[in-house]
């Protein structure tokens, strides 16, 4: 079976980039081939230096107005992308390159809290300021819309009376750290056996 690589794609300090690195590190058949960043001096990139991962730093008129970096990906033989943490939206061009190959996480439970500016810290105040009694995280396809894919699997915690926009997000981290690996190496393999 061959190796599928991966391309994490984040904005900042990449801790969810890390665990997936930690996670398939030592993988027969998911590699983390490349980290893609929009931001210079992200923490991701550090983080790529330090596990010796190539990395690729984008920049917005290429990214929607050029050719989505399809060809610089192709270049790295990346199979599938994984969004950890990525703060734009994915060009058309880039989701027709990778047909149900890019997947996204979302700190909360989509439908609701989701499309445009609603990232991080604003998704938990949103949340806390509709006396939500839950939250927790979204992890879809990614297609043209913000936060719109067609959803693989949702986890939720609790909101306790007392908790803040940095208490739940605490919370949602957890959840994320402790499912998107999972979650990534099952949904890659679904693909492998359609392949086959």
């Amino acid at each position: 079976m061959q190796t599928i690589n991966v391309a994490i794609f984040a904005s900042g300090a990449g801790s969810n980039a890390q665990k997936l690195i930690d996670y398939f590190r030592q993988h027969t058949q998911i590699k983390i081939a490349l980290i893609v960043c929009n931001k210079p001096g992200a923490g991701v990139l550090t983080i790529a230096q330090n596990e010796k991962i190539p990395s690729l730093l984008i920049e917005k008129e290429q990214f929607f107005r050029g050719n989505a970096y399809v060809e610089e990906l192709k270049q790295h033989n990346v199979d599938f992308i994984v969004l950890a943490g990525f703060l734009w939206k994915v060009p058309v061009q880039l989701v027709k390159a990778f047909p149900q190959r890019i997947i996204n996480i979302h700190p909360a439970l989509l439908p609701n809290y989701g499309g445009k500016g609603m990232y991080g810290r604003f998704v938990h105040e949103a949340v806390i300021a509709a006396k939500e009694t839950e939250s927790g995280i979204s992890i879809h396809y990614v297609d043209e819309l913000y936060d719109h894919g067609l959803l693989i699997f949702q986890a939720r915690c609790t909101i306790e009376p007392g908790d803040t926009p940095d208490s739940l997000a605490q919370k949602i981290h957890s959840l994320e750290h402790e499912h998107y690996p999972l979650i990534v190496e099952k949904v890659i393999g679904e693909l492998q056996n359609r392949v086959k």
